[in-house]
């Protein structure tokens, strides 16, 4: 629980500073669309990120396992295509609602699993589940009548369902022998090789794969994303998460915006001064505190869930002991 709290607290520092790093992109390539700008705050940070993993380690210790491969493939594909959602939407949108509109999936996740075993998951967790979607509801400032979201919100809760086909492929059997370092790998040149792909194919031209190079505010930003917020977060998730239910995780996460909206508060501000950019600090609004306050409120809740009951022993039978 305290491993993922810390790879949360990478996850919240990320998205003040891929706010920063697409405005700093706006101002270094002015005629490069929205999407370019949302694929090269991402492509750069995966290179990188693999660089520092090789680097710490002998090559021999990186020989992979087939299924390490996959799994490592199938996470970098959810992850790569939630990451392009969430980062575009994170133009349109503030980093703090961004970070909370993440974690869509923590209603997500039970309603899947309920249909899938058909199974209903009990009182409690739907409990929380509807105080996640009620913050959701309040942060997104969802208008009832005209049914709407915008841009950036509705990206943003699209976002959310790949982040969940990754917490499901953490946690599936066939790949529990699998090592957390191999598929960590596996999974940052899998988003690499995507972005990557898709900067080359967005950029309007070739130089302007070069410019963001030459800001030395763009390279700080982006080393942070890479060390800190990718190779530390994931590493760290890719290694505890399995140990606890995927509906456990979904909601656990659901403490990544506190300190996302937390650090928006103050990190802008000295991130418009560094890189010289427009970057106000957020504020606490009503609508953060209400929304924010609800799914805290369920991510604490589920944490204080009472463990099921052990089934009796049997008469007669003798317990093994510790």
């Amino acid at each position: 629980m305290a491993m993922l709290l810390l790879a949360n607290f990478f996850w919240g520092l990320s998205f003040p500073v891929i706010k920063a790093l697409g405005l700093l992109q706006g101002a270094l390539l002015p005629a490069a669309g929205p999407w370019f700008s949302a694929i090269y705050t991402v492509a750069p940070r995966f290179l990188l990120a693999v660089l520092v993993m090789v680097a710490l380690r002998p090559r021999r210790f990186w020989w992979m396992t087939r299924a390490e491969l996959k799994q490592g493939a199938i996470i970098g594909s959810f992850t790569g295509a939630g990451m392009l959602l969430q980062n575009d939407g994170l133009q349109f949108t503030a980093a703090s609602t961004s970070a909370f509109l993440t974690q869509f999936y923590a209603i997500l996740i039970p309603v899947w699993l309920a249909v899938r075993a058909r199974r209903n998951p009990g009182w409690f967790v739907w409990t929380c589940c509807a105080l996640v979607l009620a913050g959701v509801a309040i942060l997104g400032r969802f208008d009832w009548r005209a049914m709407h979201f915008g841009r950036g919100e509705w990206e943003t809760l699209a976002s959310s369902l790949f982040f969940m086909g990754t917490i499901f492929c953490l946690e599936k059997k066939e790949f529990a022998a699998n090592r957390p370092e191999r598929i960590t790998l596996a999974m940052f040149a899998t988003e690499g090789v995507i972005f990557w792909t898709l900067a080359a194919a967005t950029a309007p031209d070739a130089g302007a794969l070069w410019v963001p190079w030459t800001s030395p505010a763009w390279v700080g930003l982006t080393a942070v994303l890479a060390v800190f917020c990718t190779v530390g977060a994931f590493g760290l998730m890719n290694a505890w998460q399995p140990k606890i239910t995927a509906t456990e995780a979904g909601l656990i996460y659901c403490i990544e915006p506190i300190f996302g909206s937390a650090m928006a508060l103050f990190l802008p501000g000295i991130f418009s001064g560094w890189a010289a950019i427009d970057y106000a600090n957020e504020r606490a609004t009503p609508h953060l505190l209400a929304g924010g306050g609800l799914i805290t409120l369920a991510n604490v809740l589920i944490q204080l869930k009472p463990p099921p009951k052990t089934p009796p022993v049997a008469t007669g039978e003798v317990s093994s002991g510790g």
